[in-house]
């Protein structure tokens, strides 16, 4: 399997134009737990727990399937404002077995917005539980407003490994009553897989309250492998 993963780890929790205070600064910490089937056999495990403070975010994690093994990681990104509606966006993470990929991201304007990124790694082996490629370029424009709506357009695309892989993202992210609020990402990915040239729709959608969230996905190709994940995570914030 290529380690082609999320170029951005700040896009991890949530696509552009999302705030880390939309969460609520009374519960710092998150915990989530994943469960992921494959087509071809065998489950994988994931455990999370992320505390933010204030615009930064810091995790600890670890993964394992039958096939791959075990890896344990860490990272943490943040957001540093650079007056106006400006910000900067960067992101480290490191793995067991020696993987380091680092992000960083410009984001400005308000509500209306527009991003731009760049991600690398050192190509050290790493399982991915996000869609995109990690030695990519990001770009994205959308929309934001109160109570975490959010609207975007998102493009990853690979510029080291010449695969031409290529993810586009359609999200959105809206309020359905005052503790409730629900998202959905619509993923369609191109360019050249483990076993020959991807073509592929996937998407996730989450419904997320004050304390809780549950989160399915549905991903063909999975860091473009031959193998297609479903994905269900389920979390708590305290």
């Amino acid at each position: 399997m290529k380690q082609l993963a999320c170029v951005m780890w700040v896009l991890a929790a949530s696509l552009p134009g999302s705030s880390h205070a939309d969460e609520g600064s009374d519960r710092p910490f998150k915990l989530t737990l994943g469960e992921y089937r494959y087509n071809q056999g065998g489950s994988g495990h994931d455990l999370n727990l992320r505390w933010r403070h204030n615009d930064s975010n810091f995790w600890v994690g670890a993964y394992r399937d039958p096939d791959f093994g075990s890896q344990l990681r860490i990272g943490a990104d943040t957001s540093v404002a650079l007056g106006g509606s400006a910000s900067l966006q960067p992101s480290v993470q490191l793995a067991s077995g020696g993987f380091v990929g680092a992000s960083v991201n410009f984001q400005v304007g308000d509500p209306w917005f527009a991003l731009v990124g760049l991600g690398r790694t050192n190509l050290k082996p790493y399982f991915n539980l996000n869609f995109d490629p990690n030695d990519a370029i990001t770009g994205a424009i959308g929309w934001h407003g109160d109570n975490g709506r959010t609207v975007s357009l998102v493009l990853v695309a690979d510029n080291r490994l010449h695969t031409g892989q290529k993810d586009w993202h359609v999200y959105t992210r809206w309020p359905l009553s005052n503790d409730l609020r629900a998202s959905f990402d619509l993923l369609r990915k191109t360019g050249e897989g483990d076993s020959g040239y991807v073509r592929a729709w996937g998407w996730s959608t989450t419904l997320d309250f004050p304390s809780w969230f549950v989160r399915l996905a549905r991903d063909p190709k999975q860091n473009f492998s031959a193998q297609d994940a479903t994905r269900l995570a389920v979390g708590v914030r305290f």
